[in-house]
């Protein structure tokens, strides 16, 4: 996997008596292939993964009970609970290492709520990591990608970062093996979110009704793409089952699309469930470029240019 973790660069071995501050990636599907509903209620998933350098930042400090506070993006829309997913990883690491489950997180949040960039599951990454380091529990980024797995599907991917396949539900992880390149992308952020199993339920409802594209195939065409590292080859081999429910629920992203290939981007996507788009591009030029374009056309709130593939969850 590109950039791998080095352990030596934490302080996992022993609690933290200061801060600790972690950065976590967003993340969008370069193939999502959704497959048939399992008896669990989750489809079955074939995926690549892909870690791009759009942050959020979760610092956690020593406390007497278990609070989250945050900033940024979402803020005054997010509840800050036991439902957040923030919450939810620090009692899950600290059920599994039997601590106590007492720290201060504040979150400094650039991720959309619901966009299809896996927000919510890098949060979770992030309190992993952050915790962890916090209360000296000592956990590989296996381990910590186990506890993961029980916390959501992407949450595991954002543990490594990188460029990864998933399968089972998505939360089956195995790196990419790819010389390093570097990915220019513009990220088409749109007003408002769409709800992750409300898009799989459309989904389902458009192919029960024939009204879908046909699946993606296997992803052994992006896979080859990855490693011959030229954008113009990767660009159409890009795909998401997901995209046709997007569009249904959201039909002004026909509109973003169709921007961006205007703008000259290489390919555009809906990016997961959505509703962000992201374009690939040839280089960081040609991503600010189409940036400016985007934003010019008011067919998204904001246009942000980035690169991957990035660290997942990180110290900083």
């Amino acid at each position: 996997m590109t950039e791998a973790w080095r352990p030596e660069d934490d302080e996992e071995r022993r609690g933290a008596s200061g801060p600790v501050r972690v950065r976590v990636p967003a993340k969008v599907n370069l193939h999502l292939g959704v497959g048939p509903l399992r008896r669990d209620g989750y489809h079955e998933l074939n995926t690549v993964y892909h870690a791009i350098s759009i942050y959020d930042e979760l610092t956690a400090r020593r406390g007497d009970t278990l609070t989250l506070t945050m900033e940024g993006e979402g803020t005054g829309e997010l509840a800050l609970d036991d439902s957040n997913l923030v919450i939810r990883a620090a009692h899950a690491l600290a059920g599994y290492a039997g601590v106590m489950p007492h720290a201060r997180l504040h979150l400094r949040k650039q991720i959309p709520l619901a966009g299809g960039l896996a927000g919510g599951s890098a949060d979770a990454a992030a309190a992993l990591v952050a915790c962890d380091a916090l209360w000296g529990t000592g956990l590989s980024r296996d381990e910590l990608a186990g506890i993961a797995a029980d916390l959501g599907s992407d949450v595991p991917f954002l543990i490594h970062g990188g460029t990864a396949l998933g399968t089972g539900r998505g939360e089956a992880v195995s790196p990419v093996l790819a010389r390093p390149t570097s990915w220019h992308w513009v990220v088409a952020i749109a007003d408002g979110g769409l709800s992750t199993p409300e898009a799989y339920r459309e989904l389902d409802r458009l192919r029960d009704t024939g009204a879908a594209g046909p699946p993606l195939g296997s992803t052994d065409a992006l896979l080859g793409a990855l490693r011959q590292r030229d954008p113009r080859v990767l660009a159409p081999t890009l795909g998401n089952d997901l995209q046709d429910a997007a569009l249904a629920m959201r039909p002004t992203l026909a509109a973003t699309l169709k921007a961006g290939e205007a703008a000259g981007a290489l390919a555009g996507i809906v990016s997961g469930s959505g509703p962000t788009c992201v374009f690939l591009t040839a280089d960081a030029a040609d991503a600010e470029r189409v940036a400016a374009e985007l934003e010019a056309a008011g067919v998204c709130r904001q246009a942000r240019t980035t690169h991957g593939p990035v660290h997942g969850a990180r110290i900083t």
